[in-house]
């Protein structure tokens, strides 16, 4: 049995059974990934995948715990030469943060910036995607931090840790008769066509659900991923929109009236997650207090002690959350 062949299986099923794929991922043959697979099929005695012909159908329910493990193992692995790395080159390395589009733009500059700054020799790489490929990447070990708001919770293998609160606001053009209104209401809003978030992006879910507690259905009429293609609808009249409060810029922005409608949602939680198990660099340490000053290295040791993030939950509970 060897690492190789492991790497190998693990990155089959993240390439979703398609060996040319996995090749062109992993820089080799596909002939070679085949061969190692069945090999390691062969010692093991049973199969990892279901077959059709030369195709990949499935994966065995053997298999599915052979690749867990296995990751496991690689997992381990990087995080032993992480180890070597931290005594060797501690200023020296790699931080992959997977992210929304608002949090790249409008949370993690100033981190960013001075992170840098501090940490030449450290290569940054910023992916950013849907909450869910967010997730899916750091669950793989394709990214060391996701940024998110939504779906974290979908992968307890995650440490999940607070970061901070933040709600929305109603943005509208000067000349839109909720320009003026002083108490803005949800039957106010739910009587506009609504340019919003796509849904699983930064908290929409939170907005749906406000509407459906007053029984109203909105009239959503455009959707994006990102807060300033949402902006540029809203001035071209399309319909009023709803965004996060801090991806207004008051600078950029002043064009717009701006209606605070936290009273009408319920404010969302950005959070950070990594993978358990994972050993954080010195450097990863300080990234995340950048971004939380609240989650210290102490506060983030006792987080990857604990069980569950239920668990982890109770120990942030005490500490008073920054708002956006």
């Amino acid at each position: 049995m060897k690492l190789q062949q492991l790497r190998y299986i693990v990155e089959v099923l993240n390439n979703n059974l398609n060996v040319s794929a996995t090749a062109d991922s992993l820089f080799t043959s596909q002939p070679g990934i085949s061969k190692q697979v069945r090999m390691l099929e062969d010692e093991l005695g049973i199969q990892i995948f279901g077959r059709s012909g030369k195709h990949l159908t499935h994966v065995t329910q053997a298999g599915h715990e052979v690749i867990r493990i296995s990751a496991d193992i690689l997992s381990k692995v990087e995080g032993i030469k992480s180890v070597a790395s931290e005594y060797t080159q501690p200023d020296e390395g790699k931080l992959r943060i997977a992210t929304t589009h608002t949090q790249a733009r409008y949370a993690l500059p100033e981190v960013i910036s001075g992170f840098v700054k501090k940490y030449d020799k450290v290569s940054l790489h910023m992916y950013q995607g849907t909450p869910a490929q967010i997730s899916d990447a750091a669950a793989k070990g394709e990214a060391d931090f996701a940024i998110a708001t939504e779906s974290l919770h979908l992968y307890n293998d995650l440490i999940m840790l607070p970061c901070y609160h933040w709600n929305r606001s109603i943005i509208v053009r000067k000349d839109h008769p909720l320009a003026k209104l002083e108490n803005l209401t949800i039957e106010d809003v739910a009587a506009y066509s609504l340019v919003t978030y796509v849904f699983g992006f930064t908290g929409r879910s939170v907005l749906d659900k406000a509407f459906q507690r007053a029984n109203l259905k909105p009239k959503i009429v455009f959707t994006a991923t990102d807060a300033d293609v949402i902006k540029t609808y809203v001035r071209l009249g399309v319909g009023i929109g709803v965004v996060a409060t801090m991806a207004i810029d008051p600078e950029q922005d002043k064009d717009l009236v701006v209606l605070d409608a936290s009273h009408l949602f319920e404010q969302s939680t950005t959070k950070i997650g990594f993978r358990r198990g994972t050993f954080l660099r010195g450097y990863m340490f300080d990234f995340i207090e950048r971004f939380a000053p609240h989650l210290n290295r102490d506060i983030v040791t006792k987080a990857m002690l604990l069980k569950n993030n239920d668990e982890i939950e109770n120990l942030i509970g005490d500490i008073t959350l920054p708002v956006r």
